[in-house]
């Protein structure tokens, strides 16, 4: 989400899915049940817009870089059915004819603003011109004879004929840029200034009123959506209301109110079916309530950045599933899927690691050179569980009694009981890595150098044992197993080794299979399971005792790598990656 951009949400012919973008995948989510979603990544740019085709069998999506991608719907493959440039420029906004045969895309373009075109050809079939500076919207009327409408920054709209599509007229009623144009199924067009909703003619261009008189919104109108029988529409605001209205009259029937901060402007919204959504700059989707207007019936609340790291915790019987990425904390209901971030004020950097204690604390390390304790019964950030550390930490393990160990820049720190109570530092090596041993009497560092050093907590420090295990190269990450008979380290060299505990951590097997660097280990909760995740997209479930036992999980994450695993029980792993998802897999691994 950005402020002041609209974000297009659509929706399929059908009025059982909706879709938007994020980064650079398109979400697909059943309108019913938003926990079921599909995610296509095929983009190698940020995605901007992804429409329906008429016929529901596909999709077309734009990226910043200036490419169409059409795509599937009816296989989970998504396959790529055709790829166009219509322009060197970001993509803004696609229309689709009603017979599914022709495409019209807007946007940044540097010589041309937009392209009308056959969607299995890619061949011309007119003119998007009249046009100064960016186009932001278009759309297509629906009947014929077919009329296309467009908006721009230059504080026109413009009107075209066709097919093939030819300019006949522009019209500006307003000195501020045209941000969205919509058609209804009857044909009538809005297009939308500022804080202004003009109604015109979708035959003839001839101008029918204004919706609310002077003005609609006290703020700028980023989206319009007709509802199915084209007798009202929904507008949303940066005003932070969404504005339901009788076209007939022109008046308003409903105002819904989102809140008062800055993040509850309205960017987006859309009438599918019975539901009206909107989105907030904060990215949550509301479902609007016509009989509630100040309180959604339900609000879909996610990551909208990279997840980096991942951990769960059993509360009141239910599994919960924890996630960090830049500066806040998501907790999810496993079963549900709904999610709230932790109040308060909390990190003001990205999140690195993260893992609970016997005391139901959250502990994390952010690059904001801190560690936070977060009561899990309040989940709520405290400036009185702040722990300043005096270099950046890159990772936290923690165990019994109130302990925890932080590895930052060039130290190792002994933490209990929410303080720092003891420091290794000129180490003589840099850490990458660690895990604290169950019995909470053994640490385990894993370093830059490919070794993995060995240290006896004591009381209130930390004594080398002068143990030194050898990885077969950079440690990337390490866990004991939860009964502390085994120590899993990963390493760039893309291998597993697994060392046994009561054998003086005699290598028990190495696990070899990935094709890029590990970067994240999980034990299951049997200990006979462990789950390694990298950055070739792979996960892989192995069996301790056999090597050429294990299941693959290919693409598990598609063009992302896999950031962080967890186990919810030892039949469901739960996955995070860079694209701003966490996934469940369960049983067979089949997400």
């Amino acid at each position: 989400m950005e402020r002041g951009v609209a974000k297009v949400l659509a929706g399929d012919p059908k009025g059982n899915n909706f879709l938007y973008t994020n980064g650079k995948s398109v979400i697909i989510r059943n309108i019913n049940n938003p926990a079921i979603a599909d995610v296509y990544t095929e983009h190698p740019h940020q995605v901007i817009v992804a429409k329906y085709a008429p016929s529901g069998f596909y999709i077309a999506s734009g990226d910043v870089s200036g490419k169409i991608r059409i795509w599937d719907t009816t296989q989970k493959e998504h396959l790529l059915k055709y790829e166009y440039q219509p322009f060197g420029g970001k993509i803004k906004d696609i229309a689709w004819t009603e017979d599914s045969k022709r495409i019209a895309v807007v946007g940044e373009g540097r010589e041309k603003y937009g392209a009308v075109f056959l969607w299995d050809s890619g061949s011309s079939v007119g003119e998007i011109v009249g046009h100064s500076k960016v186009v932001n919207s278009v759309d297509i009327k629906q009947t014929r004879p077919y009329r296309l409408i467009t908006g721009s920054d230059d504080n026109c709209t413009a009107f075209y004929e066709g097919p093939p599509f030819k300019f006949k007229c522009t019209f500006s009623v307003s000195a501020a840029c045209c941000l969205c144009v919509s058609s209804s199924v009857r044909g009538t067009y809005l297009h939308r200034y500022q804080r202004y909703i003009f109604m015109y003619d979708g035959k003839t261009a001839e101008k029918l009123g204004a919706l609310g008189g002077a003005k609609a919104h006290e703020g700028g109108i980023y989206a319009v959506s007709w509802s199915p029988d084209s007798t009202q529409l929904i507008s949303a605001s940066g005003d932070k209301t969404v504005k339901l209205w009788d076209v007939a009259s022109g008046t308003a029937v409903t105002t819904f109110s989102l809140g008062s901060d800055v993040l509850d402007q309205q960017l987006g919204c859309l009438w599918q079916r019975d539901h009206l959504l909107s989105i907030s700059l904060s990215g949550f989707i509301n479902y609007l309530d016509k009989n509630n207007p100040s309180r959604p019936l339900r609000i879909i609340k996610g990551h909208s950045k990279a997840i980096q790291c991942v951990t769960v915790h059993k509360e009141d019987g239910r599994s919960v599933i924890y996630s960090g990425v830049c500066v806040c904390v998501h907790y999810w209901d496993a079963e549900t899927g709904e999610n709230e971030g932790i109040t308060g004020k909390g990190h003001s950097n990205m999140v690195a690691k993260m893992a609970v204690d016997e005391s139901h604390r959250l502990v994390t390390c952010s690059m904001d050179d801190s560690v936070r304790y977060t009561d899990l019964s309040k989940k709520e950030y405290s400036a009185s569980d702040l722990v300043k550390m005096d270099v950046q930490p890159k990772a936290v393990s923690v165990g019994p009694g109130g302990l925890a160990v932080a590895v930052c820049i060039g130290q190792v720190v002994l933490l209990r009981d929410k303080r720092k109570v003891f420091t290794l530092e000129n180490l003589g090596y840099e850490p990458e890595a660690v895990s604290v041993h169950a019995g909470g009497v053994t640490v385990a560092v894993g370093g830059a150098d490919g070794k993995v050093r060995l240290y006896s907590i004591q009381g209130n420090t930390l004594k080398d044992d002068g143990k030194v295990l050898e990885a077969k190269g950079p440690v990337t990450d390490m866990a004991f197993s939860k009964d502390g008979a085994f120590l899993a380290v990963s390493d760039e060299k893309k291998v597993v080794t697994i060392f046994t505990v009561a054998d003086g951590y005699a290598v028990k097997n190495d696990f070899y299979g990935h094709h890029a660097k590990i970067v994240c280990l999980a034990w299951s909760p049997d200990n006979s399971h462990f789950a390694s995740g990298g950055m070739d997209m792979l996960v892989f479930v192995w069996n301790v005792n056999d090597p050429e036992k294990r299941i693959k999980i290919p693409d598990a994450h598609r063009l992302h790598h896999v950031s962080g695993l967890a186990w919810l029980d030892k039949h469901t792993l739960v996955t995070t990656s860079h694209d701003s998802c966490v996934k469940q897999w369960m049983q067979h691994y089949k997400s």
